[in-house]
């Protein structure tokens, strides 16, 4: 079925777009239609059995962002498109720490010219766009991402820089997190003396400066990256859940602070000299407890990808000038001829060009039995040689091996947002600036209609609203969900190409397997014996 529209226009050119999502007639009808109306498109054609789509459209007034916004709005997604340039770039985020935070920077990103889609995961610290390379590039990405109020990280050092980054933030973030809990254990014991009868504390130990020497540090380092997350999207005018917690706890430390330092100001207008240092310790170790463990989570889920990277081999014993010379993998080029013995693994994927052996191939298929290879057979990266020794062909290297297209699926995977999610992100771009609202009129009420002392119930409420309405379980359990499930299943042997995939998982009601033994254990096992004739069972 296709959709035309007449014209005589010379600079017509074509382009075939590769659809996912489409399921029945219907689907390809709606596709057609959107394409066919979008501005530019001469006549579009859409091939259900094939999941293509071709467009005709005229040079300079359409192009791969219209088509994929297109589709996007038709309720299905862009695969691949070949002949109009379109690509896709994945890169990591930083500054982000909440579901408003992505989805401030979602709106920034799509709105660059030749951006169709952008999608920002929050748990991942990744932002992945589809754009037209002839009409934008990386320099407006980092333009856009620095106008949102957040950077982009340096790629040096590959995925293994990026675990041991993680690694260092959780560190960091653990120490934090027992310095400002020791001492809030402290200003809770503290606040239960001052509330319970009689005077069984001594007075040094809840005199107010001490209070406020032991509250300063956890205010202004182990809560000072509130500040920093704060202040990024504050100087373009927007907020954030940083934002929340860093106005909360700023409001209780420094009316503490003032009425330490001005008591008599307090007293002359009859209101109670109080002071909640142990408010802002408490809120601020209550975070950091909610980050570390979101921390974890995010360790647990990328374990999945360093068994995947580890499972790559370091060296290639390659013919150089006659010569077998160990070199590093990333100086493997294609063409090179690689020599592989008993018991090391496969380089790079290649074809087998002198030799035969037996390789184990199961943490690719799964098939625990040893695969019979001789000349002109194909062999995978990262497999295992059994037996013999052989020599094949590098065909294919870096990020195109097997291996390499594995572990992108899996991250792929992990940076992907479930339908679900794309609702909370809409919600959590709102909830901030509502909530500071919220907060304002509450003290405001507090202040001019709540029983004496009326600043300081205005002040609690305040706060109160402020860090209990922080939503951040909102944004961040789904896409942390996603990563542990899709993490998990990778440690297992089992690829789930994206978090959509993962949520509709739960209508499956029958699983079809074509192979029963790699179900079992992995591994063969005797379970009868038969004796020959002339043997016994024992013999």
């Amino acid at each position: 079925m296709s959709s035309e529209i007449p014209t005589n226009d010379k600079t017509a050119e074509k382009a075939t777009l590769r659809i996912d999502g489409m399921t029945c007639a219907s689907c390809s009808i709606r596709v057609e239609k959107a394409l066919a109306g979008t501005p530019g498109v001469v006549s579009a054609n859409v091939n259900l059995a094939t999941q293509q789509a071709s467009v005709e459209y005229r040079t300079g007034e359409a192009d791969a962002a219209d088509f994929e916004k297109a589709v996007n709005g038709a309720g299905y997604s862009v695969v691949s498109a070949a002949a109009i340039g379109i690509q896709t770039l994945t890169f990591d985020v930083t500054g982000m720490t909440c579901a408003a935070c992505s989805a401030r920077l979602e709106k920034m990103l799509s709105g660059v010219d030749g951006v169709s889609s952008a999608a920002v995961n929050p748990v991942t610290q990744k932002a992945t766009v589809k754009y037209d390379a002839a009409r934008t590039g990386m320099t407006a990405f980092e333009k856009a991402v620095s106008g949102a109020g957040y950077g982009i990280a340096s790629q040096d050092g590959g995925r293994e820089g990026l675990f041991e980054k993680q690694a260092r933030e959780r560190r960091a973030l653990r120490l934090k997190l027992t310095v400002s809990g020791v001492i809030g254990v402290y200003m809770l014991f503290v606040m239960i003396a001052m509330l319970t009868p009689g005077d069984w504390l001594p007075a040094l130990m809840r005199h107010h400066y001490l209070l406020w020497a032991l509250a300063t540090p956890v205010q202004f380092w182990a809560g000072w990256q509130f500040y920093q997350g704060m202040w990024g999207p504050l100087k373009h005018g927007s907020s954030n859940m940083n934002t929340l917690i860093a106005v909360g706890t700023s409001a209780a430390y420094f009316y503490s602070v003032a009425a330490v330092l001005a008591p008599d100001f307090f007293a002359a207008s009859g209101r109670e000299v109080s002071v909640y240092f142990d408010t802002s310790v408490m809120i601020v170790t209550l975070i950091l407890t909610g980050r570390y463990l979101e921390a974890r989570a995010k360790s647990r889920a990328t374990e999945a990808i360093q068994t995947l990277v580890g499972l790559q081999a370091r060296t290639a014993r390659v013919v150089r000038a006659e010569a077998e010379v160990d070199i590093p993998l990333s100086e493997v080029v294609l063409g090179d001829i690689v020599i592989v013995r008993p018991g090391e693994k496969v380089a790079t994927d290649g074809i087998i060009r002198e030799g035969h052996s037996n390789l184990d191939e199961s943490m690719v298929t799964g098939e625990s039995m040893p695969l019979q290879k001789t000349v002109g057979d194909e062999v995978i990266g990262a497999t295992i040689n059994r037996t013999g020794s052989f020599r094949f062909e590098v065909t294919r290297v870096g990020g195109n091996t097997v291996l390499a297209q594995i572990i992108r699926m899996v991250e792929e995977a992990q940076g992907s947002k479930a339908p679900i999610q794309r609702l909370a992100d809409v919600i959590a771009g709102y909830f901030v600036p509502v909530v500071i609202v919220t907060a304002l009129l509450v003290f405001v009420l507090w202040y001019f209609v709540g029983p004496p002392p009326s600043v300081t119930h205005a002040l609690l409420n305040f706060v109160a609203v402020l860090v209990i309405a922080c939503p951040c379980a909102l944004g961040l359990a789904t896409p942390t969900a996603i990563m542990v499930g899709t993490g998990k299943g990778a440690e297992q042997g089992i690829l789930i190409r994206s978090g959509g995939a993962l949520e509709t998982a739960h209508k499956i009601r029958s699983v079809v397997f074509d192979k029963t033994g790699t179900l079992t254990r992995g591994q063969p096992a005797v379970t009868d014996l038969i004796p020959a004739t002339g043997f016994t069972e024992a013999e």
